[in-house]
């Protein structure tokens, strides 16, 4: 059942969205993560290409180097979150495709939503040919979102792991926003969503909602500030983008 929250979230996105590459938008930082991710995937992605968890498709149209594009998406992810139609769909944990068939598989801020990661990597380096890339992303310090679907969050280190016990290698793993740039990100995520919260409920608290929107625009140029003079490496990025390939001759 949808509550008076979400159809709130819904409209405000509808109405802030002109806004979203400026400072007074909540997810302002994401933003700018979102375009520095669309060239990090380009530069790498060719060949047939696999999209696991395609939702709209988005990325399609920013691929220069296609030989084919095949978007997968979840049933229910797709039809009832999303209302896209993929052009296959699957369960990545179990891929309808034959060994060895793509030069690329994307899984785009997908992992955390698979309830197996380590099968759907398996399922990733099963379908890739010898050579084959991985391009995953991932948040790390990122609010719960499309929830209930939302299961795990991983270190470089995890991933790394996951990756090597299904017989990838990993070529790079770069982290996205540093310390000071994720968490003011989660602060200010967490500011909107508390406003909403309460103009929903038509609580006393929204007499606090004027404060909420001078802020946000406050601490967004204030994380831009700090990440800028005071960078914090390895120690809570907002993302993480790992490239992976199978190898040339299976163990």
């Amino acid at each position: 059942m949808t509550s008076s929250a979400d159809n709130l979230r819904r409209m405000l996105r509808r109405w802030l969205k002109p806004l979203r590459a400026t400072p007074l938008h909540p997810q302002w930082l994401i933003h700018r993560i979102g375009k520095g991710r669309t060239d990090w995937v380009a530069q790498r992605a060719d060949g047939a290409i696999l999209d696991v968890g395609c939702a709209d498709q988005a990325i399609k149209r920013e691929l220069p180097q296609l030989r084919g594009y095949v978007g997968l998406d979840y049933p229910a992810t797709a039809s009832h979150l999303y209302g896209t139609r993929p052009d296959v769909f699957g369960d990545a944990s179990g891929l309808p495709f034959k060994d060895a068939c793509f030069d690329t598989v994307l899984m785009l801020d997908v992992l955390e939503h698979v309830a197996r990661p380590g099968a759907a990597l398996q399922e990733a380096a099963r379908v890739l040919r010898p050579g084959g890339r991985l391009l995953v992303t991932i948040p790390f310090a990122y609010p719960l979102h499309d929830q209930p679907h939302d299961y795990q969050r991983f270190t470089a280190h995890g991933i790394a792991n996951r990756l090597s016990a299904v017989g990838l290698r990993p070529v790079m793993t770069d982290e996205v926003a540093e310390g000071i740039g994720a968490s003011m990100s989660c602060l200010v995520l967490t500011l909107a969503q508390g406003a909403i919260a309460a103009i929903a409920a038509r609580s006393w608290r929204v007499i606090f909602v004027p404060l909420v929107l001078i802020l946000i625009p406050l601490f967004n140029l204030a994380s831009w500030l700090l990440s800028t003079l005071l960078p914090v490496a390895e120690l809570m990025p907002a993302a993480y983008y790992v490239h992976a390939e199978r190898r040339m001759v299976d163990a």
